[in-house]
């Protein structure tokens, strides 16, 4: 696929971290504008094996991310949701969710993201979580401290001394769960001050304005949580899975996320409990 030359990516670009953002930057903008025209407009959508919908507007944002990011690193490797992996073995791999919260793109809610994460060696190492209707964007990763674009946007942070009877919990739909694993969430959500539901993958970027305090869910594949971890953690939070193994390709699909350490410690004591 071709790119509009007005959303081209400006080449050669390094193969760093100032190379990679100008690259996400590019391809999220151009993917933005591939999903907006499709936004409330009573769009149609099909069922995936697993269930879960899909429409053209994920297609189309998928294909321009990837042929936007190959167009700057066509060395690298891409996991997405909708298209079979390219060079997955690559060294540096970039995870594709053209549309993470489907079910809110298609009822006209803005809890919708993009989200873009870049593995080193199957590890993330940099994420973006873009709202496209919005223009709400973070960027954060491994020695990227997160910064926001957006109404009060800059460099964000997470609430950093707030303590679990304090704290926000969120999760995007108790269906995510298995019996085992909703059992261990009540013990969570008991322990912490309140829980909201849905939001999908824009519940952590409110995670790293400090607005919520800690998201926990299970059933993740690839593309929902590596762009999700650089985020936060660039915020100053903590992101593993429910054992407190670090999120890699691999993983179980459980996710944790927490606004500082002390919290983090302190959730996962409650569901290893």
């Amino acid at each position: 696929m071709s790119l509009p030359i007005s959303t081209r990516i400006p080449t050669p670009l390094p193969n760093s971290p100032d190379g990679w953002i100008a690259a996400g930057e590019a391809a999220l903008d151009a993917a933005g504008a591939a999903i907006r025209p499709y936004f409330r407009v009573g769009l149609e959508a099909d069922d995936k094996s697993d269930e879960s919908p899909v429409t053209v507007a994920d297609r189309k944002a998928e294909e321009t991310l990837r042929a936007a990011i190959l167009a700057a690193f066509p060395e690298h490797g891409i996991i997405g949701e909708e298209f079979p992996p390219h060079n997955p073995d690559a060294k540096y791999v970039w995870v594709i969710d053209p549309i993470d919260g489907t079910r809110a793109f298609i009822t006209g809610r803005t809890t919708f993201c993009s989200l873009l994460g870049l593995l080193e060696d199957g590890v993330p190492v940099l994420g973006f979580i873009d709202q496209p209707v919005t223009r709400e964007r973070w960027i954060g990763g491994r020695g990227v401290p997160t910064r926001f674009t957006g109404q009060f946007g800059g460099q964000v942070g997470t609430r950093a001394h707030v303590t679990l009877p304090e704290a926000e919990l969120s999760s995007t739909a108790p269906e995510m769960f298995t019996p085992a694993d909703a059992a261990r969430f009540a013990k969570l959500q008991a322990a912490a001050k309140r829980v909201y539901w849905g939001g999908d993958a824009y519940a952590y970027g409110l995670l790293a304005l400090g607005q919520i305090d800690l998201v926990a869910e299970c059933s993740l594949k690839p593309w929902d949580w590596a762009a999700l971890g650089p985020v936060v953690e660039g915020a100053g939070g903590v992101v593993t899975d429910w054992a407190g193994n670090p999120l890699r390709l691999g993983a179980d699909g459980s996710a944790l996320a927490t606004a500082n350490p002390a919290l983090h410690h302190a959730a996962l004591k409650v569901l290893a409990g």
